[in-house]
């Protein structure tokens, strides 16, 4: 047994970073009420490639100014919470991977066989990121370009 405890939390997203991270608040407001959150099992294109901006700007329509529902799964080396996020009871990650604005999360693409047939479809309909020729993950470009966190 994993000791990871899953609470849910209902929030508030005040802001989203990127194609998946938000702000959000949750429970009763305060001066340290905003929380970071990090959507586990997908990777969006970071800000400066190619649909990184598309991909926040279709988390922001889905999510923001709205209330979310967090499965959380404990936090990740920069302190954000790490969570499976529904918004308007969508799954934010099903609708970015079939939107073609993320990708599964290559480690743990095992675990969510529900998303990486998402992603097939998009990758075989050219959708958002898969109408590039070649696209670049995420992970292999941070590691290409170490400064962009």
């Amino acid at each position: 047994m994993s000791a990871i405890l899953v609470s849910t939390l209902f929030c508030l997203v005040v802001a989203v970073s990127d194609g998946d991270s938000l702000i959000v608040r949750c429970g009763a407001p305060g001066p340290h009420a905003t929380q970071r959150v990090r959507v586990v099992s997908i990777d969006a294109p970071e800000s400066r490639q190619a649909f990184g901006q598309r991909s926040r700007q279709n988390l922001a329509q889905l999510c923001l100014r709205r209330e979310a529902t967090l499965r959380t799964q404990g936090h990740d080396a920069y302190g954000r919470l790490l969570a499976h996020v529904e918004c308007g009871g969508q799954d934010v990650a099903e609708r970015q991977v079939a939107a073609g604005l993320a990708w599964v999360y290559a480690p743990q693409a095992g675990r969510y066989p529900g998303l990486t047939a998402l992603q097939r479809q998009a990758r075989a309909s050219r959708t958002g990121l898969w109408s590039q020729k070649r696209p670049l993950a995420p992970w292999d470009y941070r590691r290409r370009n170490p400064h962009h966190h």
